[in-house]
């Protein structure tokens, strides 16, 4: 009844999924612009004629001017559709539309799903020839076997793009990937081990094949299917089948054919596997379980069976998962880019290396807070790379190139490796130019950066991070014994960090030079000797004075601290520069649009109009610390004048206090977000504004809350845009600020920035 009900919820959230919003899962959207008459004359007639008649001169050129490279068919007939069987064409474009959902969040990959109502494998595949020349690959889905097996040999044959049967080569890749793992950590060599394959469609025909060109042997591989034991001496088999028929006639059933078994390999129906059936197996056995939603085995009853049985399934709520996204969307990825004419085994065995030398690799902090786990290490838990690990477009698809390449199969070369990484990571939102680019910066002069919370993971997490991609040379502040056991836990490498503990005895000649200074400092604001002693012993006192007395170059904090306090120490310790009245703090935000840096967001709640022209010229600095130049719309809720009371006044005086002092700068308001963002909306209805026909980079606006406010509606509401921040403007050493919000990812951006700040300080100060 409890399953009943289960079924029932589940069958409710699934039709609304597909529903809701607009049916579906996925949409085909413009890649170049299309607003104006010059348009729409370049993306059809009379424009579009050009790119035809070279395409028509070499169709190679259709890589260059259409998507076909980065375009692939999903094609299914519906005749074995996940665990529905043959449901029929029309039925199974759900789980097509899936697939093409995967391949875009995974791959940056464009598909059609094309549902073919036709079971005849000679039609089926004249259909799909006659489609081809659309398509940069073809992905074929839920095809029966054995007419999968014809259907996908004839096409790779015919064709001169790349085909795969995901089906069958998806799942040999990623288990023949967990499978030389699984080996690796139970000491067992490929070629000795006894191999249990159950199940003899096309995915298990498939996975047993690359076994053995991992390294199998034949002899020692049993393969069972409905009516049990495939034997040499059994009538009527199919020609995949006689591949794995065994000599050995001493074995009718699975019970039979597991017994000291070092490996089974389940690709067929749920709870076929007993436990005592694992308890006669090998020492150290390997079971993969793959059939959805039930395994051959449970987890819970394989582990209960054999304390040393390592365990593998499709599931994703139980270690080890056999997933094909772990493969499809970077195989055809790496195929695409080089436009390769097709997927040869030699850029499939290339995926097998790739993926299984990724899990031995460090786990990013991603995938272990997506899992909430911290100890995601090489062994029996993890010998498989998890899904949304995102090393796998960089490290697998650069395989399958590189392999395509070697073979003679790919149109393209590609020779730089580091750069194609790059535009990978680029393509799906990991990085952009801009973080590229400062890390970069920061690796060619890394400095001292003080990590005020040194014993909160995600900062720990990030100064090592930051030291492993050679960022910074890190300093964490904390209790040396605590951070090392934290450390421990999280599994992360301390090597080479300096720890400082400002509270431990060892500490006081520093403390007390440090309390000097700033009792010297502040001695016109009443501040005596021991009461900044005292201050020495909280961690951002210390820390920035760190910075002031030139221990370390620049300060990361806010973790833990309100905003606040930090603000109230950062004037203390470090000071306003002298040719400002105030600081301020700047979001960027990288978007499909471009980049955006929005001020002030953390600092000045309520700024009157000298204020506002303060942090308009910060933000002009910033901006061009960043290499662009400033062009600036100061936000209101009224444009140039039309209202002539409150927040607008003070902008619009503002505005007219910056034009006056920058007569060249970029700068006009107050204006409504829309106008800003708008130039042809801006410029027709306002053609006197002194941002004419330029795209506006920077808003100012009038307070904090409407800052901060856009910018986090814009990260709730956008979330493949990047956001950099908070970045702090106008204190006179590098001291920048996190929240608690900050992902490690995050708080290693900050941390790029502040490198970089503090070495065009070092520069300033030299000259």
């Amino acid at each position: 009844m409890a399953e009943n009900t289960k079924d029932a919820a589940l069958e409710k959230l699934a039709l609304e999924y597909h529903e809701g919003n607009r049916p579906g899962k996925i949409e085909v959207k413009p890649t170049k612009p299309y607003q104006t008459q010059t348009d729409l004359s370049l993306a059809y007639s009379p424009g579009v004629a050009f790119p035809c008649l070279k395409i028509q001169e070499n169709e190679d050129d259709a890589y260059k001017y259409t998507d076909k490279g980065n375009l692939v068919a999903v094609i299914s007939n519906g005749t074995a559709v996940l665990g529905l069987g043959d449901i029929g064409a029309l039925s199974g474009k759900p789980v097509m539309e899936g697939k093409g959902l995967l391949f875009k969040i995974y791959g940056g990959i464009d598909v059609f799903d094309i549902e073919v109502n036709e079971k005849d494998p000679e039609k089926f595949c004249e259909a799909v020839e006659r489609i081809a020349p659309t398509f940069g690959g073809i992905n074929l889905e839920d095809i029966k076997a054995p007419e999968c097996f014809y259907i996908e040999e004839r096409l790779k044959r015919t064709l001169d793009i790349p085909v795969m049967h995901d089906d069958q080569h998806g799942t040999a890749i990623i288990s023949a990937a967990g499978l030389k793992n699984a080996l690796e950590v139970a000491g067992k060599n490929i070629g000795d081990v006894r191999i249990v394959v159950n199940g003899a469609g096309a995915a298990a025909i498939s996975c047993t094949k690359l076994y053995v060109a991992l390294g199998a042997k034949v002899e020692n591989i049993v393969m069972l299917d409905s009516k049990g034991v495939i034997r040499q001496d059994r009538p009527n088999l199919t020609e995949q089948k006689r591949l794995f028929a065994t000599s050995r006639t001493d074995i009718n059933t699975l019970e039979e054919a597991i017994r000291g078994a070092d490996v089974f390999v389940g690709l067929s129906k749920g709870n076929v596997l007993s436990q005592d059936m694992v308890r006669s197996m090998a020492a150290r056995p390997i079971v993969f379980a793959l059939a959805n939603p039930v395994p051959e085995i449970s987890y819970e009853d394989a582990k209960a069976s054999r304390p040393d049985v390592l365990m593998a399934t499709g599931r994703s709520d139980y270690p080890n998962q056999i997933n094909n996204v772990i493969g499809f969307p970077y195989i055809f990825r790496g195929a695409l880019d080089v436009h390769a004419k097709a997927i040869n085994e030699e850029m499939k065995m290339a995926a097998v290396h790739a993926i299984a030398d990724l899990a031995k690799q460090y786990v990013p902090d991603v995938v272990n807070d997506v899992y909430h786990v911290n100890d995601l290490t090489f062994g029996p838990d993890y010998f498989i790379p998890k899904p949304i690990d995102p090393r796998l477009i960089t490290e697998v698809s650069a395989a399958v190139a590189k392999a395509a390449i070697e073979s003679g199969v790919a149109r393209r070369e590609i020779t730089d490796w580091e750069a194609y990484k790059t535009n990978l990571m680029q393509l799906i939102g990991q990085e952009t130019k801009l973080t590229r680019k400062l890390h970069d910066t920061a690796r060619r002069h890394p400095q001292r950066v003080v990590f005020a919370e040194g014993g909160h993971a995600t900062m720990m997490k990030a100064a090592v991070q930051a030291r492993e991609e050679g960022i910074c040379i890190p300093i964490l502040l904390g209790n040396p014994d605590r951070l090392k056991r934290m450390a421990q836990r999280l599994k992360l490498d301390l090597e080479g960090i300096q720890i400082i503990d400002m509270r431990a005895d060892q500490e006081q000649g520093r403390r007390a030079t440090y309390a000097k200074h700033l009792a010297e400092k502040r001695a016109r604001q009443g501040y005596t000797f021991q009461e900044a002693y005292d201050k020495m012993y909280e961690r951002n006192y210390f820390g920035m004075m760190m910075v002031e007395s030139g221990d370390a170059d620049a300060f990361i904090t806010g973790l833990y601290t309100k905003y606040s306090n930090t603000i109230k120490v950062a004037k203390e310790v470090i000071g306003i520069r002298s040719e400002y009245k105030t600081f301020g703090t700047m979001h960027i935000l990288n978007t499909k649009k471009g980049t955006y840096y929005i001020a002030d967001t953390l600092i000045n709640r309520h700024p009157d109009e000298n204020i506002l022209v303060d942090i308009a010229r910060l933000s002009a600095h910033t901006v061009r610390f960043f290499n662009e130049e400033p062009r600036i719309a100061m936000i209101s809720y009224s444009n140039f004048g039309t209202d002539e009371a409150g927040s607008p006044v003070k902008v619009h005086n503002a505005v007219a206090d910056m034009q006056k002092l920058y007569p060249n700068l970029a700068i006009d308001g107050e204006m409504q977000v829309n106008f800003a963002l708008n130039k042809e909306l801006r410029d027709d209805k306002y053609p006197f504004n002194k941002l004419k026909g330029l795209d506006v980079n920077t808003l100012v606006f009038p307070n904090m809350s409407s800052a901060n406010g856009s910018y986090k509606l814009l990260q709730a509401l956008a979330p493949e845009a990047e956001i950099i921040g908070p970045i702090q403007m106008g204190l006179n050493k590098p001291i920048h600020f996190t929240d608690f919000e900050c992902s490690v990812r995050d708080i290693v951006n900050i941390t790029a920035v502040a490198v970089i700040d503090a070495f065009v300080e070092k520069i300033k100060r030299m000259s």
